[in-house]
């Protein structure tokens, strides 16, 4: 209960004080970090890892589909009920449209990372059952590899309209889905490791549905030289920031 409850509590409060000191001015360009943490933390590390337990890969490969599937009509219902409020208003929408648009990406990647949460204490149960020891140096590499993925987070819900506040609130929320998930692994330990696959892939199919579908689209409207190398350059350092801080993580699981 502890080392899950300390594992959302320290990553989000550390990727909140960075996210909110030193990138709040500069949040639109570090979309772009945010796009390259979410796709290389789902195509990198929790993907790989799904496929390398024992589950059945075209049942994983159904999951993501039905991920990616899940996410595009909670996205379509955000949109058909935005459109419902504001049938018949007769006003344009150029530049407040935007920022409602990017809410949607907000709401969608709590519930991913929610699903990402739930397993880490699936996890961080299942090392303190074969070893304590285990079980703390599980925590810490959870907590490595959270920080880059909230900070993420932050600027996506920063950019999508969310206050600091409600940001961090929301966050702190979705943190506490790990307890849940120690509990449960630690009751139900066999078929909840089972189960750790699936999670993993149907919270990728979300950050990846993100990232495709409502981030980069918003850097696509940027199409100068100027504007397009600090992109690929932000996208490319947040694939780094992952790597060397899920290195360690992957040497104690034995990936």
């Amino acid at each position: 209960m502890l080392a899950t409850t300390l594992a959302g509590v320290v990553s989000i409060s550390a990727a909140a004080v960075f996210s909110f000191t030193l990138l709040a001015r500069i949040v639109e360009p570090l979309v772009s970090l945010s796009v390259g943490i979410m796709l290389s933390t789902s195509l990198l590390h929790a993907l790989p890892e799904a496929f390398e337990s024992h589950a059945d890969p075209r049942t994983l490969f159904a999951t993501l589909l039905a991920g990616l599937l899940a996410f595009f009509m909670l996205e379509k219902l955000a949109i058909m009920r935005h459109s419902h409020h504001h049938e018949g208003d007769g006003h344009h929408h150029a530049h407040g449209h935007d920022k409602r648009e990017a809410g949607k990406a907000g709401w969608m990647i709590l519930v991913g990372d929610g699903m990402h949460n739930f397993t880490d204490g699936i996890l961080i149960a299942a090392a303190f059952l074969a070893d304590p020891h285990l079980g703390i140096v599980t925590g810490v590499a959870i907590i490595a590899h959270e920080i880059p993925q909230e900070i993420g987070d932050f600027i996506v819900l920063l950019n999508a309209g969310f206050s600091r506040t409600r940001a961090y609130v929301y966050n702190l929320l979705c943190s506490l889905l790990a307890v849940a998930g120690g509990l449960l692994g630690y009751f139900t330990l066999d078929r909840a490791s089972n189960l750790i696959p699936y999670v993993l892939v149907f919270a990728s199919s979300g950050f990846i549905y993100i990232a495709v579908s409502d981030l980069m689209p918003q850097m696509q409207r940027r199409a100068t030289l100027r504007e397009t190398v600090p992109q690929v350059l932000l996208i490319g350092l947040g694939v780094c920031i992952v790597l060397f801080l899920t290195a360690g993580g992957h040497a104690e699981h034995g990936h």
